[in-house]
């Protein structure tokens, strides 16, 4: 793997001149991957979204990679098309050189509408690195929710009004759902703490087989923060434990940032528009609920860490 000081002397593969967002957490996010895969050979394929449709705006790029846009639901079955194909070319040698395959979706198209193709991709073994920038919405379409829209998040079909206060179930455990297939790496990151993710993404391509990376992605218009709040509030996520850093290689867990003091919920919340109603009076009580819900999956995450560290 590189050495992390290194980093600012690569070219850049993820290029400016895009159409992304001020302080967009999936810009950060795609240029900290490329950052990762030092001289690699790759194709890119992404799903339908913003990642997508404000680096590609014909006839411009920001991608130096080859790049494949695939349907809202389908990345992972693209990447895994493109990888079969590949194989099946080197093996009759009209192809000498080796590849890395990496599939982008955001949490709609991958934990809702993508997730068929992600699970039967996992499932057939394909050698590629699929990651999720979650940022916890259909951004794109409108900021409406998703499956991974944390409670109490106020979006355009999940709103506040006098029957709810911002979307009322849990976010679904997408890396969890994940790690249930039993492939040989997941992890879960953060854009906050760079190193931690890029050192992840180095991992993850180093690992023959199927691998997975769920990063937190913040966004600056559906979570209606000021922009240059997007790196300490994808850092306070972490340090509240809402979002744990933690990798599954070969079923072990181990955590990899371990906050300490834990903060208080109350600090990643305040900081967003969306979540802007739950401090009103009537509504502390989904704070707490909240705070519980965090305090029981950590402590959870802890005691797997722990039991599977013990079966090695």
């Amino acid at each position: 793997m590189i050495n992390l000081k290194s980093l600012s002397k690569f070219t850049e593969r993820f290029v400016s001149g895009h159409r992304l967002c001020p302080g967009c957490g999936a810009g950060i996010m795609a240029r900290q991957v490329l950052m990762a895969v030092e001289k690699k050979s790759i194709v890119i394929t992404s799903a339908t979204g913003c990642l997508e449709v404000s680096t590609t705006v014909f006839p411009y790029t920001a991608w130096k990679d080859s790049f494949f846009h695939s349907a809202f639901a389908n990345s992972a079955a693209t990447c895994s098309g493109i990888e079969s194909a590949y194989n099946s070319l080197k093996k009759k040698g009209k192809i000498k050189s080796e590849m890395k395959f990496i599939a982008f979706g955001g949490d709609g198209g991958t934990g809702d509408i993508g997730l068929q193709a992600l699970s039967g991709a996992l499932e057939r073994q394909h050698n590629m690195l699929y990651i999720c920038y979650n940022n916890e919405a259909y951004m794109n379409t409108g900021v409406q929710r998703s499956g991974l829209t944390p409670k109490g998040a106020s979006t355009t079909t999940a709103p506040i009004g006098v029957f709810s206060q911002g979307k009322v179930q849990n976010s679904k455990d997408l890396t969890q759902i994940v790690a249930a297939h039993d492939i040989p790496y997941v992890a879960q990151s953060n854009i906050g703490h760079w190193h931690d993710f890029i050192r992840k993404v180095q991992k993850a391509l180093s690992i023959k087989g199927p691998s997975f990376i769920n990063v937190l992605t913040p966004c600056r218009l559906g979570w209606n923060y000021k922009s240059e709040y997007t790196m300490a509030i994808a850092r306070l996520a972490n340090e509240t434990c809402i979002w744990p850093s933690y990798e599954v290689e070969k079923g072990i867990y181990k955590i990899s940032i371990n906050p300490n003091p834990k903060k208080p919920v109350i600090d990643f919340l305040k900081l967003q528009g969306r979540f802007k109603h739950l401090f009103k009076k009537d509504n502390i009580h989904i704070i707490n609920k909240i705070q519980k819900d965090v305090d029981l999956k950590w402590n959870n995450l802890k005691k797997k860490e722990r039991i599977t560290a013990e079966s090695i």
